[in-house]
């Protein structure tokens, strides 16, 4: 049956009090935030490189992944659409993998989620006190923030990467939940965790460590920062998105048997979400496979980001911040933004686009996200495209 597309009169008129709020927001994003219609679109050519792919170990279209969930979906189909919560006592292919994760991330136990979104909003939603501090990273991811919302605790910011200010914080506010991300990405710095963990520990406070960027791609197996630094004894909770060195859609928590048990009946987004399916599952198992076994994969990664980072301080672009595979150029102003994307766009090399509210104003910034599967040249590229552009517009604003 042909579908058509409904005509005008079709559509309902929209109340004022909607259609106002959505023409304010269309009006401040053109001027403000808005990447669509501020910077608007530019279509990849063959042979240009684009940096905004998450896919980090370049695994997405493995064949051992492919294999993979093709046999699950041929012996079982999508298997049940229904809420994991009807679930959570079968001992099935996705409880097993969350025994396996957990075993890798040196946890007790696990508890899959349809995404690290939600893995972060039910985690903050569950087990912060309504009323009482979150303190969060002021890079803290947003999913976070919106956890913090849904719990209805305070958010109590503290500044990037500073134990002493999130202790003073502490002392000042009392006892909650410390939630930072191991890995950031938007700068691709790395916390100080260990000085965060005493920091949360001294007040008496629990921590969350988001690891959804480090996740495959540091620790043991890609068991992560918190597992790699001996932490995992010290660290109440870890979530982690699966959409990046897995290469695929879903989240995760690990923490103590009690507490994942708690969580599996009480977050909202675990029990109004149907469940990740069954061949997803078969393709985390094959992905974990790869990233224990084709190790060089992360040496690869790890080597590229070196490269390009040196490259780049030589050119004069204050890259500091980066510890891993996110690099994130500080672009100033929208307008210089858009002629920085421009300029790399020429020269066959996408990046993403971040303008305010993911940033302060004044501080927009083109983020370089590498993968495996860049070579040498590639990574040359990049850095003469960089320092060309920058070389030819006005310097940053202090």
């Amino acid at each position: 049956m042909l579908i058509q597309t409904p005509r005008a009169a079709d559509v309902p008129e929209t109340p004022d009090f909607i259609a106002d709020h959505v023409r304010a927001g269309i009006e401040e994003a053109s001027g403000r935030h808005c990447a669509k219609i501020t910077l608007g679109e530019a279509v990849p050519k063959p042979g240009d490189l684009v940096l905004q792919t998450n896919d980090y170990l370049d695994i997405a279209g493995h064949p051992a992944i492919v294999r993979a969930k093709v046999d699950a979906l041929v012996a079982e189909g999508h298997g049940d659409s229904i809420s994991r919560v009807f679930a959570h006592h079968r001992d099935d292919a996705h409880r097993v993998f969350e025994r396996r994760v957990a075993r890798m991330m040196g946890a007790e136990d696990a508890v899959m989620t349809t995404s690290g979104y939600s893995a972060n909003v039910g985690l903050i939603e569950a087990f912060a006190v309504p009323g009482h501090p979150v303190y969060l990273d002021q890079r803290a991811h947003a999913s976070l923030w919106a956890g913090t919302a849904c719990g209805q605790a305070k958010a109590v910011p503290f500044r990037h990467n500073n134990a002493e200010d999130l202790a003073a914080k502490i002392a000042h506010y009392g006892p909650g939940l410390v939630v930072i991300d191991s890995l950031y990405s938007t700068n691709g710095a790395i916390a100080p965790i260990a000085d965060m963990v005493a920091a949360a520990e001294a007040g008496g406070c629990a921590i969350a460590v988001d690891e959804t960027h480090a996740f495959g791609c540091h620790g043991q197996d890609g068991a992560g920062l918190v597992a790699a630094l001996g932490l995992s004894d010290r660290v109440h909770f870890r979530t982690l998105g699966l959409s990046k060195a897995m290469a695929a859609r879903g989240g995760l928590i690990a923490c103590s048997t009690e507490n994942a048990e708690y969580f599996r009946y009480e977050a909202r987004s675990m029990i109004f979400s149907t469940s990740v399916l069954g061949y997803e599952v078969a393709g985390f198992d094959a992905a974990l496979d790869i990233i224990a076994e084709e190790t060089w994969r992360t040496d690869i990664l790890h080597k590229r980001h070196a490269a390009l980072k040196a490259a780049l301080l030589d050119a004069g672009i204050d890259v500091t911040d980066s510890d891993s595979q996110i690099i994130a150029i500080v672009t100033g102003d929208n307008a210089r933004t858009r002629d920085f994307r421009d300029g790399l766009i020429e020269r066959g090399v996408h990046g993403s686009v971040f303008l305010p509210p993911a940033t302060p104003h004044g501080k927009s910034l083109i983020r370089l996200t590498l993968n495996a599967r860049l070579s040498a040249a590639d990574v040359e590229k990049v850095a003469d495209a960089c320092a060309v552009v920058t070389a030819r517009l006005e310097p940053v604003p202090a």
